[in-house]
């Protein structure tokens, strides 16, 4: 089998390194290509950032209850889809849980306004972190950049956790990722047109937050969420840690945007009816 041709582009942004590999194309034009991708991750870090002060995220903070902002199409559209999951996960994913407070504090409360890209705040201070969903965003955007170029194999990754892959190389089965634990990969998946995102506790200790509690999540060490849009696989494995099992699956059942994989005890368990991609078998 002949090797594909990939070129490779890494960039550091949002606290991570972004690569983005293309497939099957002129080297020029994917360096090209790679240039306008970081430049939108980097306008992107500019209006989603927290720890910039001039960006929509800290004007947003700045909000005092009944003041509203207009917002940039690309943070509304971000936080437009951290609402749709914050809605179906019962709370358990929630751009407000890294604040820590007690369970009877008031909670932030916001609302958008589609018509005029307007964000208001309700109640509270809105004291965003992204984290948990920026990263994915941003790759799905780079994947529109993508389109525009009309490739269409390719794969990008932000830092390791967050996936999103295109076509596969020519000759290939798909783009091989895998679902670590510690001491080794436990499963490798040939993706394809699809995003894997990953949330645990091994590499940052407990830094996911109940929102329910406002205390470290307990349920699990590591979860996996599958999606076409790797914003979507970046939030559900976020919520897959706070989440129990029967919350999981009802918060779950019947979606075929997103699954989740768990892995706990050893027992490998999928939440969701989003169709895992094919597995690539563990050589012998």
């Amino acid at each position: 089998m002949t090797t594909p041709l990939i070129h490779t582009f890494k960039h550091h942004a949002m606290a991570t390194e972004f690569q983005v590999r293309i497939a099957d194309q002129d080297a020029t034009e994917a360096g090209q290509a790679a240039v306008e991708l970081f430049s939108l991750v980097d306008r992107l870090q500019d209006l989603l950032s927290r720890f910039r002060d001039h960006s929509e995220i800290s004007q947003i903070a700045a909000l005092e209850p009944g003041q509203a902002l207009p917002l940039n199409e690309m943070t509304y559209d971000c936080l437009r889809l951290a609402q749709e999951v914050e809605e179906r996960t019962c709370g358990a994913f929630n751009l407000t849980a890294t604040a820590k407070r007690a369970p009877d504090a008031l909670r932030p409360s916001w609302r958008l306004e589609q018509e005029n890209s307007l964000i208001y705040c309700e109640e509270g201070r809105l004291e965003f972190d992204l984290g948990a969903i920026g990263k994915g965003f941003a790759l799905d955007r780079m994947a529109e950049e993508l389109a525009v170029w009309e490739f269409g194999a390719y794969l990008l990754i932000a830092g390791g956790s967050s996936v999103l892959a295109g076509a596969a190389p020519a000759g290939t089965g798909g783009w091989d990722a895998g679902l670590g634990l510690p001491g080794g990969v436990a499963r490798r998946f040939a993706l394809t047109h699809s995003s894997l995102g990953g949330s645990g506790i091994f590499e940052q200790g407990r830094h996911i937050m109940d929102p329910r509690t406002g205390q470290p999540a307990q349920v699990r060490d590591r979860a996996w969420a599958f999606s076409k849009q790797a914003a979507l696989s970046d939030a559900f494995s976020t919520a897959a840690m706070v989440l129990n099992d029967s919350e999981l699956h009802a918060t779950l059942s019947g979606y075929t945007a997103a699954c989740v994989v768990l892995a706990d005890g050893g027992e490998w368990r999928t939440h969701g009816d989003y169709p895992l991609p094919p597995e690539i078998p563990a050589a012998k």
